[in-house]
């Protein structure tokens, strides 16, 4: 049998490519090994197996995978996840707990603004977005703010009623 190692196709030595990265996720630091091809989306979900930032289209079109960077809302699957070292992310694990749900979550709970649920962490990471940044009153305002999420099974009038209700408009 010949020597493995002279193979130029083998596999390479485990994490001989691997970049060492502390992120900094809902106010907790982790040390990673991680890939440097790794988006922050596959981080959370294969690494730190934070698993509510959902896999949507995986091309930044669904939303499913909206997390906060600094403050401002971003696809995670089109962020790598070693350039983030030193920002504060936060993700749904991060907005409330079952046990006290964050005014959002509680909202869309109320309203019934969500079918499947695939898409809802993302919607309520741009919806808590939504309340920090300028927005019109008016559901229209909201919705073509909300336009980078998307709802396959078609919740969106209840999504911007919820939204709404937080937001005292409704």
């Amino acid at each position: 049998m010949s020597d493995p190692t002279s193979n130029p196709f083998s596999a390479v030595e485990p994490n001989s490519d691997l970049l060492s990265v502390v992120l900094r996720i809902n106010g907790a630091s982790h040390a990673l090994q991680i890939d440097p091809r790794a988006t922050l989306l596959d981080c959370l979900r294969d690494t730190l197996q934070l698993t509510g930032t959902k896999k949507g289209c995986d091309h930044g079109q669904c939303g499913a995978c909206t997390v906060h960077i600094n403050g401002r809302r971003r696809n995670a699957c089109l962020a790598l996840a070693a350039v983030h070292e030193g920002d504060e992310i936060l993700t749904i694990e991060g907005v409330g707990t079952p046990d006290r749900l964050h005014p959002l979550q509680a909202a869309f709970v109320a309203r019934d603004a969500y079918q499947c649920g695939y898409c809802t962490s993302g919607q309520i990471m741009s919806a808590l977005a939504l309340l920090q940044e300028p927005c019109g009153p008016g559901d229209d305002e909201v919705r073509e703010y909300m336009s980078g999420n998307l709802c396959r099974c078609g919740a969106y009038a209840n999504i911007v009623a919820a939204i709404q209700d937080v937001r005292g408009q409704s």
